[in-house]
């Protein structure tokens, strides 16, 4: 019977430099008493654990992460905004940077040792000295290796090299153990900065929210932490500032520029009932805003928190090469031992030489290299798209994008603007609606019906009769429901009203076509959206003619996307096929399959992933999310502070901005790239180096500058990815 499960805690490890030792230090986590479950995400160096029944686990995870040479603090919000604002001690920087000092203190002991060698000074001190070096900079190698061993029943890098060394100081080669253990030290450092940029790239989207905001009360303000606001308060931000909190505008008018969640550096206007998001800078006018989120749901944190996730999602390539690491180290070491004693048991040399040639291979089998290759260009390209205002939910997806050999995209609120207009309509006797006392009527009750409807017709329908002062007219309809692929009826004062597509008037097997008919025909023809709108208690129905336009810049998307390396685009939507092929031979894609069901679209969507193999389905993240689901891909857009379309999209764009979608399918076609000659330069470098250390060329120490070189070329490579242009 399992032990009740406490609530998960968030930590934060210093000074993790390679996944292995990540790994060595999630199992020695999950073995301690009290943990019920461990997660280290290496990426972001976030450690998730879960312990039994709320147990106090936090210290004793802290020493086990002191013992292994890391240090484990909490995670808290509030915390992480002190820190920001607090400096730091000379104690505490000195502590942070102890593995720098004793990897300084034994170079300076093999400095010493080398001179006084050189100067003709006793061999005895001289390996004393090397002895000492190999210590001061081996220490906390050593000491993680132990535990590791330990706790994990497992040789992690950090052992492989201990023994590595120890065995060179059994055989004579003192000089060669300290050089040994001072390269793999500056090496580990050296990545360790370097992983540290692809870190911060995501970090720093958390300091773009002030950590303090001005409360309004009703006779003054005050500066309070974000973390104690609540919904419904008031913050007043003055111009120049960046807005703490996700909120509606009550007062004011200025533009907030919302580069750092759309990735769009332009201004947009805000004014009283506008959505404003955290971490975004107002412009020239002061805003009083009321919040609408609290701190750690804002949209700063809900990203920060997806991009996490995506990190924690491993990629397929990724999964690849650690399954390829689980095999390879224990072949190695195998091959190691055989080295060891089986040339010198037939007489091929002594067990010195053959030692030295297994320690030797002992240090190329650490598969530092080939295990960092793909997570660090991953979490590089997630942090560069994130910039950009594009959110990709893990490794897998960011591959999936660069295998991708079609697009399908919604229609309405996706290719077009979403915000159709009516700009006509008629009924039986009249071919307009202008003058006509009966759809008036039958408008205000179209208002009736729509008036709790967020659909973008239903919204065109509402402005159009608060255009002509008829949406007061009637209360809100009653029994309101969906037909689907039809439209919506229910009850207003009495009668059943209904208002949808033109086969909504022919539904209960009625073909007779009329002149209404003819009408409405001839209105699709030319582009139009229509609504029938029917009153069945008087049999009066009227239609109306909706326009919506195409976005700016969607038919050069789609060239871009030719260019990138699309073959086939495709729109997906439930109107007419007249409008239908209208819109889309405007917008230039290859095919438009119109009068589509929901779940029509998952068959067509089905049916393109079967014809062309991975593909993408763009739409706004909740009507779309069913095709979305089946595509290789799914990716919302638009969806900047939308909780629901953040949460079920793949990938999302934050912005309206189709021009990210050949942005990102560059990316990862680059990330790809990056990834797969990686892996080869990894695997050929470890090749290479077998060959030598069987053939007696390569030295401990040449083993380990070639393992350490290898590691920060695959490093510095994946860190290309935050420099990606825009433009290929």
């Amino acid at each position: 019977m399992s032990k009740a499960q406490g609530q998960s805690i968030n930590l934060l490890v210093s000074n993790l430099d390679c996944p292995d030792c990540a790994l060595s230090l999630e199992k020695a986590v999950q073995s301690l008493p009290g943990v019920a479950s461990a997660k280290l995400i290496f990426a972001s160096s976030r450690l998730i654990v879960v312990p039994e029944a709320d147990e106090p686990i936090v210290p004793s995870i802290q020493k086990l992460g002191e013992s292994m040479g890391y240090e484990v603090t909490e995670e808290h919000v509030a915390e992480r905004a002190a820190e920001r604002e607090a400096p730091e001690s000379w104690i505490v920087r000195l502590k942070q940077q102890r593995r720098l000092l004793s990897t300084a203190l034994g170079g300076l002991f093999l400095l010493a040792a080398l001179i006084l060698q050189l100067a003709g000074a006793p061999v005895l001190l001289a390996h004393i000295l090397y002895g000492a070096s190999s210590l001061a900079g081996g220490i906390y190698v050593a000491r993680a290796g132990w535990v590791a061993l330990r706790r994990t029943r497992s040789l992690d890098m950090n052992a492989l090299m201990t023994v590595a060394v120890i065995g060179a100081m059994f055989v004579g080669e003192f000089a060669e153990g300290a050089v040994t253990v001072l390269l793999f030290s500056i090496g580990e450092l050296l990545e360790s900065y370097s992983l540290d940029r692809a870190r911060n790239a995501i970090r720093e989207l958390v300091k773009l929210a002030p950590a303090q905001a001005t409360l309004l009360h009703e006779d003054h303000e005050d500066q309070v932490p974000v973390e104690a606001l609540r919904v419904g308060d008031r913050i007043v931000v003055r111009p120049g500032e960046r807005l703490p909190m996700d909120g509606r505008v009550i007062e004011g008018q200025s533009e907030v520029n919302q580069a750092p969640i759309t990735g769009e550096s332009a201004l947009i206007a805000k004014g009283p009932q506008d959505e404003v998001y955290a971490g975004t800078l107002n412009g020239g006018g002061a805003l009083i805003l009321e919040v609408t989120r609290l701190a750690e749901d804002n949209t700063i944190a809900r990203i920060m928190r997806l991009v996490e996730e995506a990190q924690a999602e491993r990629a397929p390539s990724q999964r690849f090469v650690d399954r390829f690491a689980q095999v390879y180290t224990p072949i190695v070491m195998g091959l190691a031992l055989l080295v060891a004693f089986v040339p010198p048991l037939v007489g091929l040399g002594t067990l010195a030489v053959w030692g030295y040639r297994a320690l030797v291979l002992l240090v190329i089998s650490c598969p530092c290299a080939l295990v960092i290759s793909t997570p660090v260009t991953i979490v590089s390209a997630l942090a560069r798209a994130a910039r950009s205002g594009v959110l990709i939910k893990g490794g897998k997806y960011l591959e999936a994008m660069g295998g991708l050999k079609a697009i399908a995209f919604d229609k309405t609120g996706t290719l077009t603007r979403g915000e159709p207009y009516v700009v006509g309509g008629g009924c039986e006797l009249h071919r307009s609606a202008e003058l006509c006392v009966s759809c008036d009527d039958l408008l205000a009750k179209a208002a009736a019906i729509e008036a709790r409807s967020e659909h973008a017709l239903a919204k065109a329908i509402l402005r159009h009769a608060q255009q002509k002062g008829l949406d007061a007219r009637y209360a809100p309809g009653e029994n309101v429901t969906a037909l689907t692929g039809l439209g919506v009826e229910g009850m207003v004062e009495g009668h059943v009203v209904s208002v949808g597509s033109h086969a909504m008037c022919h539904r209960n097997g009625d073909m007779q076509e009329t002149a209404m008919c003819e009408a409405v025909t001839q209105a699709e023809s030319e582009g139009y959206t229509v609504l029938v709108i029917q009153d069945e208690c008087c049999k009066e129905r009227c239609y109306l003619t909706v326009a919506d336009t195409l976005r700016d810049g969607v038919p050069e998307m789609v060239d871009d996307l030719r260019r990138a390396g699309i073959a086939h685009t495709v729109m997906l939507t439930g109107d007419n096929p007249y409008i239908a092929d209208t819109i889309g031979a405007k917008a230039t894609v290859d095919q438009v399959r119109a009068s589509l069901l929901p779940e029509d679209k998952v068959r067509a969507v089905d049916e393109l992933r079967q014809e062309h193999g991975n593909i993408a389905m763009v739409g706004d993240g909740v009507n779309d999310a069913p095709a979305m689901a089946k595509a290789t891909v799914g990716i919302a857009m638009g969806v900047a502070g939308t909780g629901v379309a953040l949460e079920t999209a793949d990938i999302a764009l934050m912005s309206d901005d189709l021009g990210r979608l050949p942005f990102l399918i560059r990316l990862s076609r680059r990330a790809l790239g990056i990834i797969r000659s990686n892996i080869l330069f990894a695997l050929i470098v470890k090749a290479a180096f077998l060959a030598l250390a069987v053939g007696g060329v390569a030295t401990l120490w040449m083993a380990v500058l070639a393992d350490v070189g290898a590691s920060l070329i695959v490093i510095l490579n994946g860190l290309r990815m935050l420099r990606f242009r825009e433009r290929a």
